[in-house]
């Protein structure tokens, strides 16, 4: 799969948490070198947020219209794993 996932209208805001160091946050740090400016090129209005934070459960969070916020947790996951969880809360 690649990083060329194109987000539902609906999705309003992603949000990344991972930890700088961690190796639960190891897929998300990959996941960022290799798909982040292929994802944020394919969907220029859409924000994508990264926040890192020491110790930090990595998880990603997707905000839908009327406010409904929905998460996934991404530790341990490969960078391909967190495309697939992103590719399924994006639509």
């Amino acid at each position: 799969m690649s990083g060329a996932v194109k987000f539902a209208s609906r999705l309003k805001e992603l949000r990344i948490h991972l930890c700088q160091k961690s190796p639960s946050s190891q897929g998300v740090r990959d996941f960022i070198e290799q798909h982040y400016v292929s994802l944020k090129s394919g969907n220029p209005k859409t924000p994508i947020l990264i926040r890192e934070c020491s110790g930090v459960e990595p998880k990603l969070w997707a905000r839908h219209d009327k406010g409904k916020e929905t998460s996934v947790s991404l530790k341990d996951m490969s960078a391909s794993d967190v495309l697939s969880q992103i590719s399924a809360v994006a639509k």
